[in-house]
């Protein structure tokens, strides 16, 4: 079946080159007007294709439009690394261009080869891209036993990823750098963490990671409620028990966007996202401090895609994308706050409010009387030494209120009640955070 005029032919090359290529994929660089391609890509063809060679533009994506709008009636093809729809330029050009017009033509991927070189079952092989990405996003993954594919953004990677794993406490993982595979200059090295001392070699190399901690090293768990150690904190933390019964009453899933509403430490919003790698978060903070705090929290756990917006809610939620979660810790009183993140909810979306004082109580029980959803209240004590003895250390209980929007046409006519005035940020609010 042959492409339709406009299609858009993306070939996935290897480190083999043209002579790794299908027949299929050398047919359209032969017959192409113009290719696109990174510089190293472009340098893989040979002689015999005629076409006009266009490297890529920086900033890529934001140029796309206006780069295939010039080349428009012309036959294109673009080359890509390995495989163009996994971690590649097919995901960029599918969203930009529209997946219709694509015609793509993969190659095996570095994964792959990596993991027959290896000998591990690709699906069970974790795979984390460090290209255009921060080295914190690794944190997240690293579990005693988990093997883990990290795709690198240059020579230094694997020096960097070193340095990670040691300060995580991972420094006996075993680390191997697979080189150019599949090309003429394949190569593996390889070390523990605590061991690297390789210098910077091939750019193009994928780092595979046998994960192991060391003996005094306590991995985290990846269900919510994460020891309260593990966040920096001024008090204002959502405690571990109260946490992971925040989180299960918010149900995060995939690509899903969270609303931590009076972030505090952003210990919800970072175990929101890590929940899952594409789940988002916008932690809103009014105090610059501990906004910076939130972001040190994020990367030191992992997850330093989350969003740290300093200012004051409700005012500092206009313009923010629309959640499909919200959760407020603190300060519900504020004035048209309740208000404001319920509007901003489509049907369907969850919001969860917790509180410590009996102001704020009284309001989620209007709002509980009125919206439905589910109030309770959660009390934590921990035993503690008495004397000689041991007894229980009774924590603040705090109440939670959650409920699912409904569709518009099943939202009730009674008026909201005024929320009152606001309650001040004290040690005793900030209990839940």
């Amino acid at each position: 079946m042959s492409p339709p005029p406009s299609a858009v032919t993306v070939i996935g090359i290897g480190a083999d080159g043209w002579d790794g290529l299908a027949a299929a994929g050398r047919e359209a660089l032969r017959t192409a007007e113009v290719v696109i391609g990174g510089p190293r890509q472009l340098d893989l063809l040979p002689a015999d294709c005629p076409a006009e060679r266009v490297p890529w533009p920086s900033p890529l994506r934001p140029a796309v439009p206006g780069l295939f709008a010039a080349h428009a009636g012309r036959r294109v093809s673009v080359l890509a690394s390995g495989d163009p729809m996994f971690f590649g330029i097919g995901r960029t050009l599918a969203e930009v261009l529209g997946a219709e017009r694509l015609r793509v033509l993969p190659h095996p991927s570095s994964v792959s080869y990596a993991c027959a070189r290896l000998g591990w079952p690709l699906e069970k092989t974790e795979v984390i891209s460090l290209v255009g990405r921060p080295l914190a996003t690794l944190a997240r993954a690293l579990c005693a036993g988990h093997r883990l594919l990290v795709l690198s953004a240059g020579a230094d990677t694997p020096a960097e990823v070193a340095g990670l794993l040691r300060d995580r406490g991972f420094g006996p993982s075993r680390m191997r750098v697979l080189e150019q595979l599949g090309g003429e200059r394949e190569r593996r090295i390889e070390a523990t963490a605590d061991a690297w001392a390789h210098p910077p070699g091939d750019p193009l190399n994928v780092i595979a990671v046998d994960c192991a901690p060391a003996p005094d090293v306590r991995p985290l768990s990846v269900a919510p409620g994460l020891p309260d150690e593990a966040y920096e904190h001024d008090g204002q933390l959502t405690k571990r028990h109260v946490r992971a019964a925040t989180l299960a009453a918010l149900a995060p899933a995939p690509g899903e966007l969270l609303w931590d509403v009076g972030g505090g430490s952003g210990s919800i919003a970072v175990e929101w996202m890590r929940a899952h790698r594409t789940c988002r978060a916008i932690s809103v903070e009014r105090d610059p401090v501990r906004a910076e705090r939130i972001g040190r929290n994020a990367a030191a756990l992992g997850v330093p895609g989350l969003n740290a917006v300093t200012g004051a809610a409700p005012a500092a939620l206009t313009g923010l994308p629309v959640p499909d979660a919200v959760f407020i810790g603190g300060g519900a009183t504020v004035p048209g706050l309740l208000e404001a993140c319920w509007a901003a909810l489509p049907p369907g979306g969850r919001l969860v409010a917790n509180t410590v004082t009996l102001e704020s109580e009284a309001l989620l029980a209007d709002w509980y009387r009125r919206h439905g959803g589910e109030l309770i209240r959660i009390a934590v004590a921990h035993a503690t030494p008495v004397g000689g003895f041991t007894g229980w250390r009774q924590a603040m209980p705090v109440t939670q209120w959650s409920a699912v929007k409904p569709p518009e046409s099943a939202e009730p006519a009674e008026p909201t009640k005024p929320a009152g005035p606001a309650e001040p940020a004290s040690p005793a609010q900030g209990e839940t955070r």
